[in-house]
């Protein structure tokens, strides 16, 4: 999901982690929580992203009522406390310290890559765990070494798996012998998701094309492609752009099955590409509302009950975040951040809406993941896909 450039914080992240790579190997923080057990939400409410942050909230606002209904947790009622990360950077690095400095006992967000390593050294240096609900960059849970970060976990898969999920979907299901790349060059997202399906894609690379964020016109390329011999265009990248890259090639004659990340999953998209055009467009993402699971319908009308709207992919994973946090807390039997730490990294077959799944050894998110299909701009069916 969209990121933002980071530079100084990432470079501050690596000093303040250097050594870090296991929990095991840290001293544990106790929080004296009498009444209630406090956890922090460092969530994108205003600014750009605060289409991400909003049903992120309200999903997790959600999931602790829900659960302080049924008795809490250890006894206790869960409190929230809810700030405003802005969507900055340094808002959320001062987000997390205003945080811990609450002594909560975990954070969940941000949805950003770029604002969740806002707040990894501040987090890092406090001993709180976080669990991250959206942010899928291949760096967020790892510093500039390669060592796991010790307390941030996430519930999101990450855009290289995403890239071999549409590999898999491509080869197995599609029976794509050839295909064309447009990737966003401007893009660590469209990076990741683009080099892991090159490597895992069992077919040949015809081409490879490149764009900008906020290029509009893509005529020119889009001409050159008409005349290739391909199946499938996959498009590395953001709606704002792979809304009109759709348009443009189906007004251009281009009538290929075209792949996409969870970047396309915004109704801006259709709306830049027109319904009419928005035929044969394949993308991954990490729920459907088209899922006849119980547990899925039942926070689909829970969430349609209390907020009078649909709840979306955001709003589904940070429901899920909250549940794991929650259930790490009742694991560790106590309000002790290093034993809800070891809790979180031992995650094994949570049943959330978003799919069932585990944490592994890198705090990655172990499941499958949806390839949506969308006919005249509306989801009409998923395949579940499991990547090599």
């Amino acid at each position: 999901m969209r990121k933002k450039k980071i530079v100084s914080v990432i470079a501050l992240a690596t000093l303040v982690l250097a050594g870090c790579s296991s929990a095991a190997n840290t001293k544990s923080k106790s929080v004296s929580q009498a009444t209630t057990i406090t956890i922090g939400t460092n969530l994108e409410l205003s600014g750009k992203v605060a289409s991400y942050g909003t049903p992120m909230l309200d999903a997790i606002q959600l999931a602790v009522e829900e659960k302080n209904a049924s008795g809490g947790v250890l006894g206790k009622q869960i409190e929230l406390v809810k700030l405003d990360n802005k969507s900055d950077t340094k808002e959320s690095a001062s987000v997390a310290t205003s945080l811990t400095e609450k002594n909560v006992v975990g954070i969940l967000g941000p949805a950003t890559t770029a604002d969740a390593l806002a707040q990894v050294p501040v987090a890092t240096k406090a001993k709180t765990p976080v669990v991250l609900p959206a942010a899928t960059g291949d760096n967020v849970i790892k510093d500039s070494s390669g060592k796991v970060l010790n307390y941030i976990y996430r519930v999101a898969y990450s855009d290289s798996f995403q890239g071999k999920a549409l590999a898999t979907f491509a080869d197995e299901t599609l029976h794509a012998k050839k295909v064309v790349l447009l990737k966003d060059t401007s893009s660590d997202y469209a990076k990741g998701l683009s080099e892991a399906f090159v490597s895992n894609y069992s077919g040949e690379i015809v081409a490879t094309e490149n764009f900008q964020a906020g290029d509009k016109d893509f005529n020119a390329i889009l001409t050159k492609l008409k005349t290739l011999d391909y199946d499938v265009l996959l498009v590395a990248g953001y709606y704002e752009e792979a809304g009109l890259i759709i348009k443009q090639a189906r007004t251009t004659g281009i009538d290929k099955a075209i792949l996409g990340g969870d970047g396309f999953a915004s109704d801006t998209l259709v709306e830049l590409a027109g319904a009419e055009n928005v035929n044969k467009v394949f993308y991954t993402n990490h729920f459907t509302t088209l899922s006849t699971d119980a547990k899925v319908q039942n926070f689909l009308k829970a969430y349609r009950e209390k907020y009078n709207k649909e709840a979306d992919a955001f709003a589904a994973l940070a429901y899920d975040a909250s549940g794991v946090l929650i259930s790490a807390i009742e694991t560790a039997g106590e309000v002790d951040t290093q034993k809800i730490t070891e809790a979180l990294a031992n995650v094994k077959n949570y049943e959330g809406v978003t799919g069932k799944f585990s944490i592994d050894e890198n705090h990655n998110v172990v499941k499958s993941t949806y390839v949506l299909e969308l006919v005249n701009g509306k989801e009409t069916s998923y395949t579940i896909v499991n990547p090599k």
